[in-house]
């Protein structure tokens, strides 16, 4: 399985009506990309826990995507959807970071790529 995780920021002057349309965007390109297995957002729980390293940038907004297998992202990715949902991420976004993974269960896996 592919993760597509992207950590966001809005920009504070962002209009009730752009936030809006960036977020229809969003769950129309989940709704109708039809590699996109499972789509979900969530908001970063503020309160500070010992194990955060300080210093590091705050992105208080995830996006998460899943895929079958790379081509699935990369379908998505090329979808004109997903230009439009970008279109209006790019112009609604601060800052924002976007990692891709190959996600799987089987930690003996993960130990051999893991010292890679």
């Amino acid at each position: 399985m592919i993760v597509h995780v992207v950590l966001f920021r809005p920009r504070p002057d962002v209009s009730d009506g752009d936030r809006d349309r960036m977020l229809e965007a969003m769950r129309v390109a989940a709704r109708d990309i039809p590699t996109v297995r499972r789509f979900r957002i969530g908001a970063h729980i503020a309160e500070a826990v010992p194990y955060v390293i300080s210093g590091f940038p705050s992105f208080p907004w995830i996006a998460l995507l899943e895929f079958d297998d790379e081509a699935g992202l990369r379908t998505y990715l090329a979808h004109p959807l997903h230009r439009d949902l970008g279109a209006r991420f790019n112009a609604t976004a601060e800052a924002a970071m976007i990692y891709d993974f190959a996600i799987t269960e089987e930690l003996g896996q993960f130990k051999s790529q893991y010292s890679e």
